[in-house]
């Protein structure tokens, strides 16, 4: 059986599926993961690859996934400033086990919208 259940909330805080899951399973934080797979990216660039997530959202975002160790954060002086983030050797090893979900995801999406019609038919409103 796979380690994932605990009995107190001390077990909890120190499982560690519980706690690299809740880390990086976020909205955004998988996304941002693999915006940075071919390049390091600053921060405008990570937005427009991304689209649709606000800046304070992203920021916090980034913020949570340097301090897990998944990305760096560089600051070149410039002029101008610019800051790049980059993934860490930890966020590569993440980014490989994702990408297999990204690819399934992308297979599965057809039967996904099918099965949410027919589940939405058999349970109106």
């Amino acid at each position: 059986m796979l380690p994932i259940g605990v009995h107190t909330k001390s077990e909890a805080s120190n499982c560690s599926i519980r706690s690299v899951l809740s880390n990086v399973t976020g909205k955004w934080r998988m996304i941002i993961i693999l915006a940075l797979e071919d390049e390091p990216k600053r921060f405008g660039e990570i937005k427009r690859c991304i689209g649709d997530v606000t800046q304070r959202v992203l920021t916090e975002n980034l913020r949570g996934l340097q301090r897990d160790g998944y990305l760096t954060r560089t600051v070149d002086p410039g002029p101008p400033v610019a800051v790049s983030y980059a993934l860490t050797p930890q966020g590569r090893a993440l980014l490989e086990l994702l990408k297999p979900l990204v690819y399934w995801s992308h297979e599965q999406m057809d039967d996904v919208k099918t099965a949410r019609m027919e589940y939405d038919r058999a349970h109106p409103g």
